[in-house]
């Protein structure tokens, strides 16, 4: 009996140790990272800013991981539905979120049923480049700057409207931002993505539009469409003559569209550590410095603890603003 006892004690030392074993993290698994190729979300169609940033840093990824990283557009809700895929989605490294401002940080402040919370669902890695808003017109608009268009806004009421790409976008938000610090009113005209707004701007289908720049600037440098200003702290140096919302009658009016790469949470240090060593490593070239000033973007870069509070610190500022408009989907 002794014996059979004996055994028994030995298997469960055995089966124990197994457990404990199996229980360990792989590191080996986390240095071999990656494998197999990466998948890289952005929660907006192709075409929009984010996407074409997306891209540019995924072809560095590629090369510097050793690994393809492919770019799965997951657009809708304000950018919730390609969050919510990547928050759900295995921690393993081989889903990342090439996230902006909304999905990121302040849908969060809107949504009434947000899929997930980005800062406890999301494992931040790095800050990539901040654009500020850019305030577009149609072509044969009345008004050329913002000081005009506020003052034909305040002569017509609800008479011009404006489109933003998304619900909860910053695009939205600025518009309504800019409804409550102006004193005007217009109406809102909601768009999958930035190739529409300009597509309605150009066919005069719409008299103004809000939201990041890049995509607007090849319409406004061959003048089929205006720019009225640009919600930044200076003005940029691809469109010199456009004046910054300060500049236009509505001092320290500022937004700005950031992007950042996140992970779903719990994904391993390691393997957020060499994605944001290798998105810091793109940030510094001269390609990707002459990429972002082409679409009068920012670089930032910086470490996955820095966007951490970062965005904390961005929900923190527009909390207030959002609460304030009463903004809720």
């Amino acid at each position: 009996m002794s014996t059979v006892r004996s055994i028994l004690h030995a298997g469960m030392l055995v089966a124990a140790a197994t457990t404990a074993i199996v229980a360990q993290p792989d590191k080996s698994a986390a240095q071999a990272w990656p494998t197999r190729p990466v998948t890289m979300v952005v929660p907006f169609t192709a075409g929009t800013t984010s996407d074409i940033i997306a891209r540019g840093l995924a072809q560095h990824l590629s090369e510097k991981l050793g690994q393809t990283v492919v770019i799965d557009n997951r657009g809708g809700a304000g950018g919730n539905i390609g969050g919510a895929v990547v928050a759900r989605a295995q921690n393993d490294g081989y889903t990342i979120l090439f996230a902006t401002t909304g999905p990121a940080a302040t849908n969060k402040l809107m949504y009434q049923n947000m899929p997930y919370d980005p800062e406890k669902d999301l494992a931040p890695i790095g800050l990539v480049g901040k654009s500020p808003i850019i305030i577009t017109a149609r072509a044969n608009a009345p008004f050329s700057t913002l000081k005009e268009y506020i003052d034909y806004a305040k002569a017509n009421p609800d008479k011009t409207n404006g489109g933003f790409p998304g619900n909860g976008t910053l695009g939205h938000i600025t518009g309504v931002l800019l409804q409550s610090t102006a004193g005007i009113k217009f109406g809102f005209v909601q768009y999958r993505g930035s190739a529409p707004i300009i597509t309605d701007l150009i066919g005069k289908n719409i008299d103004i539009a809000m939201d990041s720049m890049a995509a607007y600037v090849p319409a406004v440098e061959g003048g089929q469409i205006k720019a009225l200003a640009i919600a930044g702290p200076q003005r940029w140096s691809k469109l010199p003559n456009v004046p910054t919302a300060s500049e236009s009658g509505l001092p320290g009016f500022e937004a700005a569209v950031w992007y950042a790469l996140y992970a779903p949470a719990g994904t391993p240090a390691d393997v957020i550590s060499k994605v944001n060593a290798a998105t810091n490593d793109y940030l510094k070239t001269d390609k990707a410095k002459t990429f972002f000033d082409n679409l009068g973007v920012q670089s930032a870069g910086g470490s996955p603890q820095e966007l951490k509070t970062f965005t904390a610190a961005e929900i923190a500022k527009w909390g207030p603003a959002i609460k304030a408009a009463d903004i809720k989907f």
